[in-house]
């Protein structure tokens, strides 16, 4: 065997250094919490406390500049029914687009045939739960019949004054889905789809639980309030919810609300989450059975009767969902961050 013949071993391959991880700067680090490098946007909790603060703001403007009637008024109710639905759909508008990077309709209102179709659903729902809230109480003897066509003012036509409650409850039932649905339970959903906790899906569930507890202590301080209204009231707003989070859209709980309030107070005379200072209605009424199956002063809802309404409507709009959609299913695109947007695209009309 020659020398060139000889096998020379390759001398050992120097050691590879383990890639350098940049750490992250404290001022990045405080950054962060406020900021989402991967969305671009802000996160969650600071839309949310923007959003209150803008809404805050907006109404102290409108105070400031005297636009109020004397509050108590009836005027008061409707400019203010009025005011508060112009203020809110504008400040999710403006916050939605500066800081959530969405469109409006992204918020629940698509307004295609679907939409309206979901929305008419959703006032025929109302009435009807309402209707059998009355008839049951009726049947059962635990409601009296005192007169028909009452008026809040004696001696104004009936016509004209179930006009009042009518745009009340118009109004509170775009502006309540609007912010405790539309706005409150979609970026609760974002916030929370951690991977632990089931992601989007897990997240949306979450955010349900969440903002109708929300909902139920935002009606904690009305009149004749008690404990039991106030976890019927989170209920009606996981039933409000549920038709959010399975059309991922807001009128089918829009129409829902709007109706069962009209009809618990202006047609069949209930109390209405404990108010009453409405009381133009079709039929006059007063409960005369047990409270915590009528709900007493506060209204159905705060009674067993209510409950199972509501239970009622949850089976009803599943089924409505599976009629139009083929399936029921979480929307759980609701708990997803929107897609990114185009540099310089000129903001969505309102």
């Amino acid at each position: 065997m020659s020398d060139t013949d000889t096998l020379t071993p390759e001398p050992p391959a120097e050691p590879t250094a383990p890639p350098v991880v940049p750490k992250t700067s404290w001022p990045r680090k405080l950054l962060s919490i406020f900021w989402n490098g991967d969305e671009r946007r802000v996160r969650a909790l600071w839309r949310l406390i923007a959003l209150g603060v803008v809404l805050a703001g907006a109404g102290l403007a409108v105070r400031a500049t005297g636009l109020l009637p004397e509050r108590g008024t009836r005027e008061f109710y409707v400019v203010g029914t009025g005011l508060n639905t112009v203020l809110a759909l504008a400040a999710v508008w403006l916050v939605g687009w500066l800081l959530d990077r969405r469109r409006f309709a992204d918020f629940g209102f698509a307004l295609d045939r679907r939409w309206w179709a979901d929305l008419g659903f959703g006032l025929f729902l109302g009435a009807f739960l309402m209707a059998g809230v009355f008839l049951a109480e009726w049947a059962l003897g635990w409601v009296e019949l005192t007169g028909v066509f009452r008026t809040a003012v004696p001696g104004q036509p009936f016509a004209v004054a179930i006009l009042m409650p009518a745009v009340l409850f118009l109004g509170v039932g775009i502006v309540e889905e609007l912010l405790a649905r539309g706005y409150l339970l979609l970026n609760t959903a974002e916030g929370l789809a951690f991977r632990w906790l089931g992601g989007a899906r897990g997240g949306l569930i979450a955010a349900c639980v969440i903002s109708s507890i929300l909902f139920a202590l935002g009606h904690a301080d009305n009149p004749n309030a008690t404990w039991v209204s106030t976890v019927n009231i989170a209920g009606a707003g996981v039933l409000l919810a549920l038709g959010f989070m399975l059309t991922g859209q807001l009128a089918l709980p829009i129409g829902l609300h709007i109706t069962w309030n009209f009809f618990q107070g202006s047609v069949f005379g209930f109390p209405v989450s404990g108010t009453t200072q409405f009381h133009t209605s079709v039929l006059a009424t007063e409960q005369t059975g047990p409270e915590l199956w009528t709900g007493g002063a506060f209204g159905p809802e705060a009674g067993l009767v209510g409950l199972l309404a509501m239970l009622v409507g949850v089976l009803l709009i599943v089924l409505w969902v599976r009629q139009t959609r083929g399936a029921a299913r979480l929307a759980t695109h609701l708990g997803e961050p929107p897609p990114p947007r185009v540099r310089g695209a000129a903001p969505p009309p309102a």
